[in-house]
């Protein structure tokens, strides 16, 4: 790919935000991360309410969560809260907040804040967002123990409540708001503009295509000797308009952390500007998203109903052809259904030791004995038949991405040299999401339904237990189990799996009790893992250094997460 050198319309509004508007801070002060998506009302800072989006550095400059989960060890790095710990029972949890926090107006944030927006969150059904309707759904009370306690008692035991609302797990988390702007507002309807926050970064200005944040030299964390105020001066939020064009801003240095692109632009974008970085330095460049790939099957829909022939599936699969061809390279074969990161280690590791782990290439001598043992014999023209039925799947795969359909089409081509006739099935994203995964309207289909896990195993594994199955036609609820998986296996596995439910984080049991399911999971293979998903984010150090790497690995590169702050924190201006 050869960049051009005609100025687009994103690099033009790169020019106008750091030139006419921006000219009492100069570029090198100046980080522009891109923004993949319009910002469709820049004056509602809401997050409550569905659709009003935070990316566009509202959760990454301004509001700052309580903890953030760090991938590389498992553990919650402490931000505006120091602890949280639950009882013996895990239904009640006691929260500490740091002392000397404030909001950037000066009011002091403490306990009531916290009591306020989460009593805010669990008295309104009105307000539907995922991280208040998860709260509103754990939380059954809160309340002030003293200034800087709150105690939460929950509807139910779970020792995942920490990390899940207030941790980052994955995006997001749940954001306290002031009370003292917040108290009396319509939470459903209050457009909260203009915002604060107790980050380090004010809100200076936004558009449909930008936000601008400006830092606080006056921000609690350097007084109260927390951190030292980071080293940019201020923050932009640049809609780049797509690939081609975050290519060159890269390119051209007028954008510094770019979303996610192919490796042939991210090598033309590095070849033009030698400066630009990615996670790992050399092959396979991308850093792995939470939501690993893998094979949905249908495990109510014959002949695929027979465990064998899933088995035999997955043995024909060449993990290391999908990297090569689909992928470019971006990234790896899957070992389990989890993804790779430190702290899921443990859980890999004793999947692996029991003998559960996925080979990188094919077998296809072992999958074709499994299906010829299901009585099939190969018919003259390469395909196996039973009774004068071809063994054939159509698998569903989802046409808004390009790596979804080069992946179904060599899948597609590795199933039929084996001997199954295979075609692919592309649908458009919402009849995908909205009717053929959830209803179960599929042999076979292409996405990431374990996705949840990062650093403990119950929320992948979860998903597939035996009291989420529904007749296909009825929705699966949350996507759960879409496999309907309900055999002798799954029944073994799911007593396991529910057992591990109130399991703490880190007890040492978990991992033999996963190695345990995972047996039955292999024996039933209800989807089948394909590779880790690939985020290929090209980083600029012409004028930041300090970006996370493999070789830098103090948390993941997701610059539109709730976790940005650390990165940002990190940054250093380039000698």
């Amino acid at each position: 790919m050869k960049l051009g050198k005609t100025v687009t319309l994103a690099s033009a509004l790169a020019l106008l935000v750091t030139g006419a508007l921006a000219q009492d801070v100069a570029r090198e002060d100046t980080v522009i991360f891109d923004l993949d998506r319009t910002i469709k009302d820049p004056e509602n800072f809401n997050w409550m309410t569905p659709g009003t989006k935070r990316m566009h550095g509202a959760h990454q400059a301004m509001w700052e969560p309580l903890f953030i989960l760090n991938y590389g060890t498992g553990e919650l790095d402490p931000w505006l809260g120091t602890e949280i710990t639950p009882n013996a029972t895990n239904d009640e949890w006691v929260l500490k907040i740091r002392q000397g926090v404030e909001w950037s107006d000066g009011e002091a944030f403490d306990a009531d804040d916290v009591v306020f927006t989460v009593g805010m969150a669990i008295s309104n059904e009105d307000i539907s967002s995922r991280e208040a309707s998860t709260v509103r759904a754990q939380v059954a009370s809160v309340e002030k123990v003293d200034p800087m306690t709150v105690k939460f008692t929950l509807t139910a035991p779970n020792p995942r409540f920490a990390v899940e609302n207030f941790g980052v797990r994955i995006f997001g988390s749940f954001l306290i708001m002031p009370q003292h702007i917040w108290e009396g507002q319509d939470p459903a309807t209050f457009a909260f503009y203009p915002p604060i926050g107790t980050g380090p970064y004010t809100y200076t200005s936004g558009a449909t295509n930008r936000m601008i944040w400006d830092r606080n030299d006056d921000w609690w964390g350097a007084k109260a000797g927390f951190q030292d105020l980071p080293e940019p001066k201020r923050l932009i939020w640049l809609e780049s308009g797509g690939a081609e064009s975050r290519a060159q801003l890269m390119a051209t240095n007028q954008m510094d952390a770019a979303q996610n692109v192919s490796v042939g632009t991210f090598e033309a974008i590095s070849f033009q500007n030698p400066k630009v970085i990615a996670w790992h330095n050399g092959y396979p460049y991308a850093s792995a998203d939470p939501c690993a790939r893998q094979l949905e099957i249908n495990t109510t829909v014959g002949p695929w109903d027979d465990p064998a022939l899933r088995r035999a599936v997955n043995h024909i699969i060449d993990r290391n052809q999908i990297v090569n061809v689909a992928i470019e390279g971006a990234t790896v074969p899957s070992e389990t259904m989890f993804v790779q990161y430190g702290s899921m280690a443990p859980y890999i590791d004793a999947v692996k030791a029991a003998g559960h782990g996925l080979s990188p290439t094919a077998d296809v001598a072992a999958g074709q004995a499994l299906i010829e043992a299901a009585g099939y014999a190969m018919g003259d023209d390469g395909i196996y038949e039973k009774d004068g039925e071809d063994l054939a799947v159509k698998i569903h795969v989802n046409s808004a991405s390009t790596e979804y359909t080069k992946t179904i089409d060599v899948i597609v081509e590795q199933l039929n040299r084996a001997g199954i006739k295979a075609s692919s099935v592309p649908v458009e994203n919402g009849v995908f999401w909205g009717e053929v995964l959830p209803f179960g309207a599929y042999e076979m289909s292409y996405s990431w339904l374990s996705c949840g896990s990062v650093n403990e195993p119950w929320a992948s594994m979860g998903r597939y237990t035996v009291k989420d199955v529904v007749p296909v036609g009825e929705r699966s609820p949350g996507f759960n189990n879409t496999a309907r998986w309900a055999d002798a296996s799954a029944e073994a596995y799911s007593a396991i799996v529910d057992q591990m439910a109130n399991k703490a984080l880190g007890d040492p049991d978990v991992p033999g009790m996963v190695a345990e399911a995972y047996a039955h999971l292999a024996d039933g293979m209800p989807f089948i893992p394909l590779v880790q998903s690939a985020k290929l984010l090209p980083l600029n150090t012409t004028y930041w250094e300090g970006w996370p790497t493999n070789d830098n690995y103090y948390n993941h590169p997701f610059f539109w997460w709730n976790s940005t702050h650390q990165m940002i924190h990190n940054l250093t201006k380039a000698n």
